[in-house]
């Protein structure tokens, strides 16, 4: 619905060339412009920080036009980065006008705790589950081998499993610049929508593009205008 389609966003490199290409950059910071049904609705910047097996991932979100009404949003997520991906520890959801989320990760415990108004629960830890930042992250590392990624993804609200297949390779041409990306596509049964992202390989595999298209025509887009390293 809407508040999920708001945030809303393969193959394993052979040579040592490609390989260091498929990480993504330890500072990256991408523009987003996001659009419903051609329609420009907000200004989205992602900012991405690594290094000594830690993250941080930072999206910021701006009305434009008439949607300048909702305000801005601040989404944080932070936790450890291997090899293997990320794992969160915390991740918080800031928006004008509502309460504010939260979740904790304990990894060891294989607990994690929700609060959203005045609530919270604390429940069983899923291997591999991602908040609503950081499993784009999380696609850049697990969608390389070419094969359906599934994950959990929570938020102060919930949990939900997301699984994404992959859907051939292309050039890309954005504002932002051409890219070599994998597309990845999740179709959700129960409800007909269909969400399509495209990974820049040589952006260590970051989403340039996340199309939306629920089941009664609605059309959200996600499309990078600009990329600071």
């Amino acid at each position: 619905m809407m508040r999920s389609s708001f945030w809303l966003l393969i193959s394993l490199p052979v040579a040592l060339s490609a390989a260091a290409q498929s990480t993504p950059p330890a500072r990256v910071e991408i523009h987003y412009e996001l659009t419903h049904n051609g329609s420009v609705m907000a200004e989205v910047v992602d900012r991405l920080e690594h290094g000594n097996g830690a993250y941080e991932l930072t999206e910021t979100w701006k009305g434009r036009g008439i949607y300048r009404l909702l305000g801005r949003a601040t989404r944080v997520s932070k936790g450890e980065l291997a090899s293997a991906g990320p794992r969160p520890r915390e991740f918080v959801d800031e928006r004008s006008g509502r309460d504010t989320q939260r979740v904790w990760f304990d990894w060891s415990a294989n607990t994690i705790t929700r609060r959203y108004k005045g609530e919270t629960r604390t429940e069983p830890l899923a291997a591999g589950t991602q908040d609503r930042l950081s499993f784009l992250l999380a696609l850049s590392y697990f969608s390389r081998k070419g094969e359906p990624v599934s994950l959990y993804i929570v938020d102060g609200r919930g949990m939900s499993q997301h699984t994404y297949k992959p859907n051939g390779r292309e050039r890309l041409a954005t504002p932002a610049g051409e890219f070599d990306a994998v597309k990845l596509i999740r179709r959700k049964d129960e409800s007909g929508d269909v969400s399509e992202i495209w990974l820049a390989v040589d952006l260590g595999y970051l989403p340039v593009r996340i199309v939306i298209l629920e089941h009664d025509g609605t059309r959200f887009e996600h499309m990078a205008t600009r990329i600071v390293r």
